[in-house]
């Protein structure tokens, strides 16, 4: 059956960096569009992140746009999220989802097929 799992999560420094994966199972990642949600405590999820089925059309939500940057490996089955100057509001749980079809701008985060089930990332000193 079709699964997302992600990995990379945990505890930094404000400044610091982490690597998020997103790796695909029971299919092929090639022709699906992948974005990046978080969830903060007590908030609504957010799309953060979108790369399409072939790359080459990218968005960001703005209070990431500089400092987190979104690629994918369809050999590896694999996409990835590096969050780079890590803030605390910046702390939430990292989900990822994949779509059939690409969309541009913030229609990127609508209409998601398959959900993983998260990593935690905490940004404190």
């Amino acid at each position: 059956q079709v699964q997302l799992v992600e990995s990379g999560g945990g505890w930094v420094e404000p400044g610091g960096s982490l690597n998020l994966a997103c790796v695909g199972s029971g299919f092929s990642l090639d022709n699906w569009a992948v974005m990046w949600f978080r969830q903060a405590p007590g908030k609504e999820r957010e799309g953060v992140a979108c790369i399409s089925s072939d790359s080459r059309i990218l968005y960001y939500e703005d209070s990431v746009n500089g400092r987190f940057t979104v690629s994918r490996e369809n050999a590896k089955n694999t996409a990835s999220l590096q969050l780079n100057s890590l803030k605390p509001e910046d702390t939430a749980v990292y989900t990822c989802g994949v779509r059939l079809g690409d969309y541009r701008g913030s229609m990127c985060f609508s209409e998601i097929d398959y959900w993983g089930k998260g990593t935690l990332v905490n940004v404190s000193s």
